[in-house]
């Protein structure tokens, strides 16, 4: 009898440990940049909360650079709707080239501060992105910060369209991008992040757009780009999102505590790039760098040179969604 009780209990907690391996579960979550950066922090953090909650059921594992698709960024969202990455923590520039809608945020000069971006995000505009995003097989949870995108070269300050003349500039691998820095006299040169820097280097190309934080924590002034430009000509929000299939194979609960710390991952994310802002350009400045901050009638300047640029994308965007966010900027 104390055998059978014995073999009995033991089932049962073989059963137990089976059912609690079965229900522990790992995704992967890809990142372009390293938790040096306030993007890579914002993946660890969705990590972190989403393992406490879960008390350690559910775990995901960051992979930063984007080595799941070698190097390339602008491969992340096709990688993730087709399940080669589970999760991701991806830019809106990135994804733009699958996401149309996406390039609202890349439009340039639409918005000046962030309380611009804020108000496109939190509101109307933000809500038909992602909506935009889940019909492609993508499901977004929430909104990061990437940070306004600042200009550097090696050769001159910049403060007026001219001064941009024939200067080679690395962009990302967004047509937008090229229209942009076309219209504005410069030669745009697309090439991944991982190759920014070595061209910089030997001097293939003479400047690069970048947040603050990157042109930081990459030390982008020790490849000779003493001369930064401030001049907020788009942003690069971040959005936290799944794959379709592995949201639906979720329980309920589950979903709920991805979303939330998602969100709350974000939320703090957004707080602690913005609060390092002063910071960073002081620290930018005391290394040498020549900084710029253009007035409202300079900053003007480079938006009536981009005009047609804004013309000419928003039927790509989408009308409704361009003066939805136009609309929310107005707003007091």
């Amino acid at each position: 009898m104390k055998l059978t009780r014995f073999f009995a209990a033991l089932a049962a907690a073989t059963a137990l440990t089976a059912a609690a391996s079965a229900q522990a579960r790992e995704y992967s979550v890809s990142t372009v940049l390293s938790d040096a950066f306030p993007w890579g922090q914002a993946a660890q953090k969705w990590a972190d909360l989403v393992n406490e909650r879960s008390e350690g059921r559910i775990t995901l594992r960051v992979y930063p650079n984007a080595q799941l698709v070698a190097g390339d960024q602008t491969k992340e969202f096709s990688a993730m709707r087709s399940g080669l990455i589970d999760m991701a923590v991806g830019s809106t520039i990135n994804w733009s080239p699958q996401v149309p809608e996406l390039n609202l945020f890349s439009l340039p000069f639409l918005m000046q501060n962030s309380a611009d971006l804020d108000a496109i995000t939190g509101g109307k505009p933000g809500e038909m992105a992602f909506a935009a995003i889940d019909k492609r097989g993508i499901v977004p949870l929430a909104w990061g910060e990437n940070g306004f995108r600042e200009l550097s070269n090696s050769v001159r300050p910049i403060q007026t369209p001219a001064d941009l003349a024939g200067l080679k500039i690395r962009v990302v691998g967004s047509p937008l991008f090229q229209d942009t820095f076309t219209a504005l006299g410069a030669n745009p040169t697309q090439m991944s992040w991982a190759d920014a820097k070595p061209a910089l280097t030997t001097g293939a190309v003479d400047g690069q757009e970048n947040p603050l934080s990157v042109f930081d924590v990459a030390r982008i002034d020790q490849v000779g780009q003493k001369h930064l430009t401030l001049w907020h000509y788009m942003a690069d929000p971040l959005i936290f999102a799944v794959n379709q299939r592995v949201w639906k194979g979720l329980p309920e609960a589950d979903r709920e505590l991805l979303r939330q710390a998602a969100i709350d991952a974000g939320e703090w994310e957004i707080e602690l790039s913005r609060s390092l802002e002063a910071k960073r350009l002081d620290d930018i400045r005391a290394r040498g760098v020549e900084v710029a901050e253009l007035t409202d009638a300079q900053r003007q300047a480079f938006s009536d040179a981009t005009a047609s640029v804004r013309e000419q994308w928003t039927p790509k965007i989408g009308e409704e969604l361009v003066e939805a966010a136009r609309q929310a900027i107005a707003q007091p």
